[in-house]
């Protein structure tokens, strides 16, 4: 007759189950869940790796972005020194011109066109395309008889840099780069904590495997079986990248 402590005989504390089923069940559970837990950390080490380069190569861009926006930025700096060279001189011979009686103050900006064969007009001819513009609608203020009007071309709205627009987009697009890089690290960070999760499944679920009591096997799978479940919700919550 059986020993009432025989490890093959124990119900495992009034389970109710036969022990050479119950070992069979969890054995087989336990393999399952090591089966599953070991997918579930290849494809979150791939997941973390290919966020990882995801997370590369957006700062590798946010760099290229800010070096054209460094770049533009130094640009719109040299176009501005040549501007205010350029209108400088024309203000200063203009002013001249009229003096000697060479040319007629502008009546109007609307009206102004440069004298030729002076060299205010020689000068105005050579104003930067773009910024042309700003100085005729500078000059649309009357700013030769009108003290409230704008001191230069450069104090009105109408005086814009393309060079600075660009540097503006450039840098916009450098930190939308950065900011989607941080989000690279963190996502691939969160995939290295389902890893680890993943491996104290396979933890849990091998050590049940070495219980000789049903009850204690029940409870080390059990453990398993919840860190599976946190590990499977954190999964399906997360960006996947191919």
């Amino acid at each position: 007759m059986a020993s009432s402590t025989d490890p093959e005989r124990d119900t495992g504390g009034g389970l109710g189950i036969l022990p050479e089923a119950l070992t069979h069940n969890l054995e087989l559970a336990a393999t399952i869940l090591m089966a599953v837990a070991a997918i579930m950390t290849a494809w979150t080490a791939f997941q973390s790796t290919k966020w990882g380069g995801v997370q590369a190569d957006q700062f590798a861009e946010a760099g290229a972005d800010r070096t054209e926006s460094t770049r533009f930025s130094t640009l719109a700096g040299q176009q501005a020194q040549v501007d205010i060279s350029t209108f400088t001189n024309w203000l200063n011979v203009l002013q001249a011109d009229i003096r000697a009686g060479d040319v007629e103050p502008p009546p109007s900006a609307a009206e102004y066109q440069p004298t030729p064969g002076t060299l205010s007009g020689f000068l105005f001819e050579r104003f930067r395309e773009e910024f042309t513009p700003a100085v005729q609608a500078w000059l649309a203020t009357d700013p030769f008889r009108d003290v409230n009007a704008p001191a230069t071309p450069f104090d009105i709205p109408e005086y814009e840099l393309e060079a600075n627009q660009m540097a503006d987009d450039f840098q916009a697009a450098a930190d939308e780069s950065a900011q989607e890089a941080r989000d690279a690290n963190q996502t691939s960070d969160e995939y290295v904590i389902i890893a680890v999760a993943a491996a104290l499944v396979l933890f849990f679920a091998g050590l049940s495997s070495k219980l000789l009591r049903p009850r204690n096997r029940v409870l080390t799978l059990g453990l398993g079986v919840m860190m599976f479940v946190f590990a499977l919700v954190l999964v399906f919550t997360l960006p996947i990248e191919l």
